[in-house]
């Protein structure tokens, strides 16, 4: 018997073992769920970047340009523009890449872009200008003539797009100058065009393109007066 006369409860001390097992757990646990919210792991740090832009072009539309991305001589990705010239590259390891814009009629853009991982890099529009390359350029050059045959000053001529489904979208518009002449200029893929003529008084005139080349392509416009 120990000291003190008192014996010892083999229940009790069974349940005081328990008691201390679970605090101890309830502490280890507790521990680790602090650990996990307050230290991201390594899956959650992000690794890539990205960069985006938005192409304008000095002719045609800003649809369907190009973007090639390159690391060294290797090329990683490669994008095309949205009707507004609108692109975007993800999934980009950091690093230096050169971007490279291509599209028929317009002069090839450069530029070299620095990505860090979890950004997306927004490219200033003032530095994504294609200008026209008057040697891959495709005109539309006609004339507007009155009832007599004379050139027809003043009109406006309108230049639209013909898709696929058959409807037209407007892409540009010009006045005839004194000798009743106008001029169109696009990028060289091929696409169907009508053409416009317009003016007081005047029945308009219309007639139809297909452009399929680096070439001019002329046609000619005869308003009637309107009865």
């Amino acid at each position: 018997m120990p000291a003190g006369g008192r014996k010892k409860d083999p229940m009790a001390m069974s349940r005081v073992k328990k008691l201390f097992r679970l605090k101890v757990w309830g502490a280890v646990v507790l521990g680790l769920m602090l650990t996990a919210t307050t230290t991201p792991s390594a899956a959650q740090q992000p690794t890539t970047g990205g960069v985006r832009g938005r192409v304008r072009v000095g002719a045609g539309t800003p649809e369907g340009v190009n973007v090639t991305v390159r690391q060294g001589e290797r090329e990683v990705r490669e994008a095309r523009t949205n009707a507004k010239g609108e692109f975007e590259v993800a999934g980009l390891a950091p690093g230096n890449y050169g971007l490279v814009f291509r599209k028929p009629g317009v002069q090839v853009g450069r530029m070299t872009v620095e990505i860090k991982a979890g950004k997306v890099l927004s490219l200033p529009k003032d530095k994504l200008f294609l200008p026209v390359d008057e040697g891959a350029i495709a005109f539309i050059r006609g004339s507007v003539f009155d009832a007599t045959g004379r050139g027809f000053a003043g009109a406006k001529v309108e230049l639209e797009l013909k898709r696929e489904d058959g409807t037209y979208k407007k892409m540009d518009d010009r006045v005839t100058n004194g000798l009743g002449q106008f001029a169109f200029r696009m990028t060289p893929e091929p696409a169907r065009y009508r053409v416009t003529a317009k003016a007081d008084g005047m029945e308009p005139a219309t007639a139809e393109v297909a452009v399929d080349s680096a070439a001019i392509f002329r046609v000619g416009l005869t308003l009637e007066r309107r009865k």
